[in-house]
This record gives structure tokens, C-alpha cells and sequence, in this order.
């Protein structure tokens, strides 16, 4: 499969923060031919690729939720009163279409907007509290049928560009999902002197919770967190994000193992991967902060595919870049852990 396809197979289920089941039973698809699968207590799925009693245990990592909307009130006439759960771009609400996810099943929606011509005053973005979704339902309907906390996210079908592009939802982090698995089919007919576990886990977007009870439960000695991170695009400087087609960005942040980051620098250039740098001065943002700093203490890499227009329902990244990704962890784990011939 390209991987072009497999992003937009895995962009495919929803998963917003705290309600990744479906997501994860795509997920679980890709990994339980190479290995034995378990879902967490909080919603993370773990594959336990390779299992080498005392040798160093190694952990892939990516987020497997997205962000989206959650119905925190349903009013007399069957408008449903919304929050966010995650950072959602609110300048891409407005007038949206969107799918509310219920018991039973998906119900569509829109975003309810005032007409221009009855609206005073065009340059106010609403707040997410002020925002209200009309599934067309009366009061007593809506409230029969949709629970409060149910899930929505925007309806938004994904597609490639030209050049190499996808554009679609929650490619934070399928992108990172993607380079994972793909990381993960190639290293498991490998002989390895270490453990592997893929670890897709849950509620990045609400705090790593996900990620910091994997990093406990797994203990592992050694992990490589992907996720995404800015691309460059119009109205945003060039020094403030990746460049598309360039490879993963490498993380350079107080919390990640600096040596392990020189020694992803050395055999991306004697392997011709292309890579670029990340440079933070204080906390990643992503699950990298989590499982560094869980139970004793766990060596972190961080590898960033950029992408353009984060948060919304067109995430753009280059499939290049993703297949970079993965082969760059592939290639430092061969050479670190392989017995070669």
C-alpha cells in the first residue's frame, strides 16, 4: 500500500480525545500480524513486536487521538451547545458540516451561522461556548438521542495533493501512527537484540494521559515519540517551521536525550535520509514530555512530520516525509540492536 493510502485509510475513524475505540480498531488491523495486541485501561493500544528477556526495550510511540468537539448542553429547540476537547481551530467552525456520534450511530449536523446580512458586526469569531450545532431534531428528539459527551468532529473528506500531499483531518497524529506502523512491518522480521512495543496511545490532546500510563506500564529503556509539528506555509516564518518533503524534524529540547539525537543525525547522513532540526527551549507539547519522565526516567527522541494548518480539517503533510520518518528509526535500530548476518 502507498503510503499516501495508508494515511488516509487511518485518518479514516474518528477518535477524538477519550473516545479513540474506533480509531484504535483500524490501528489494530496494521498491527496484529506482527504481534501480540492489548487496549489499556485509558485506551491506548500496545503491540509487543519483539520480546528479548534482558536486552534493552525499545518503544515507538504516536498519539491516536484527534481533536474535536464535545455536546455539553442540548437546548429546548434541539440545538446542541458544544466545547472543545483539544485544540480546535475555531476560525474553521463556522458554517461547518459535522457528524455527531452517538449510541446509536452518526447523526449530521451543521454549525449554526447567522446569515451576513443580518449580522452587525462580521469581524468577531465566536467562542466555542456561543456556538451552537442544529442536527435537526426538536428539544425532546435531540435529547432522546444524542447523551451529553458525545463526540463531534467535523465532516471533512481527506485527498491527496499534487506532489506527494494528503490533506486531510487528524493527520495529528495518524501521520505519526503511519511512520510507526510502517517503522514496525520493517522491523519485525528483523533479528533485533532488544524488546519492541508500538504504543498508540490515547488523550494526547487533553494532557498525555495516555502516554504517561504507557510509559509506566511498559518501562521502557528507550523511546521514539512521533508526532507532528509546523510546517511552513503562508504567514508563518520560515524560522518558526519545517519545510514539507524535508524529512522529520528532530527534536532538540531540554527533555530529550541528546545523545541519541546525535546518533539519529549520523546515520541519517550515512543512510542519505533526509532530516531537519527542531529546537525548544523548554517542554516538547507532545507525549515526548510524558514518557521521559516516567517511573525512573526514559531516553527520549522526539521526530516531527511537518504539517500545514494543524488543528483543522485540512491537515496537509508530505507522504515523503513520513516514510523518512520511519526509516530513519528503522535504520538507527538495525544498526544499534541488529545481529547482522
Amino acid at each position: 500500500m502507498e503510503v499516501s493510502q495508508l494515511l488516509l485509510e487511518l485518518a479514516q475513524p474518528p477518535g477524538v480525545s477519550g473516545w479513540e475505540a474506533l480509531a484504535l480498531e483500524k490501528m489494530r488491523t496494521y498491527l496484529e500480524p506482527l504481534g501480540t495486541c492489548q487496549v489499556s485501561p485509558l485506551g491506548s493500544l500496545y503491540c509487543f513486536v519483539k520480546e528479548v528477556p534482558g536486552k534493552p526495550h525499545v518503544m515507538l510511540n504516536a498519539h491516536v487521538d484527534g481533536i474535536g468537539m464535545v455536546v455539553s448542553y442540548i437546548d429546548e429547540k434541539g440545538f446542541l451547545r458544544v466545547g472543545n476537547c483539544g485544540g480546535l481551530d475555531r476560525s474553521t467552525v463556522l458554517a461547518a458540516q459535522v457528524i455527531v456520534y452517538t449510541p446509536e450511530g452518526e447523526l449530521p449536523g451543521v454549525v449554526c451561522t447567522i446569515p451576513p446580512h443580518l449580522n452587525p458586526d462580521d469581524s468577531k469569531l465566536p467562542k466555542m461556548e456561543e456556538l451552537a450545532i442544529d442536527v435537526g431534531l426538536s428539544g425532546e428528539a435531540a435529547k432522546e438521542k444524542i447523551p451529553l459527551g458525545s463526540r463531534i468532529t467535523m465532516r471533512s473528506p481527506g485527498g491527496c495533493l499534487l506532489g506527494g500531499k494528503v490533506a486531510s483531518p487528524v493527520l495529528d497524529d495518524r501521520a505519526g501512527c503511519a511512520a510507526v506502523i510502517l517503522a514496525a512491518q520493517k522491523l519485525a522480521p528483523q533479528k533485533l537484540n532488544c524488546s519492541l512495543t508500538v504504543a498508540l496511545t490515547s488523550m494526547e490532546e487533553v494532557g498525555s494521559q495516555g502516554a504517561k500510563t504507557a510509559a509506566q506500564a511498559l518501562a521502557p529503556d528507550m523511546a521514539f515519540v512521533v508526532d507532528v509539528s509546523f510546517g511552513q506555509c503562508p504567514g508563518v516564518e520560515p524560522r518558526k517551521a519545517g519545510k514539507l518533503g524535508a524529512g522529520p524534524m528532530l527534536g532538540i529540547a531540554p527533555i530529550l536525550d541528546n545523545a541519541l539525537i546525535h546518533s539519529l543525525r549520523q546515520i541519517a547522513k550515512e543512510c542519505q535520509i533526509p532530516y531537519q532540526e527542531e529546537v525548544m527551549g523548554g517542554s516538547t507539547g507532545t507525549d515526548a514530555d510524558a514518557i521521559a519522565s516516567a517511573g525512573a526516567g526514559v531516553r527520549c527522541a522526539m521526530l516531527s512530520i511537518p504539517q500545514r494548518y494543524m488543528h483543522t480539517p485540512v491537515e496537509v503533510v508530505d507522504a515523503a516525509d513520513v516514510q523518512a520518518t520511519a526509516d530513519l528509526i528503522c535504520a538507527y535500530l538495525s544498526e544499534e540492536f541488529g545481529e547482522g548476518e
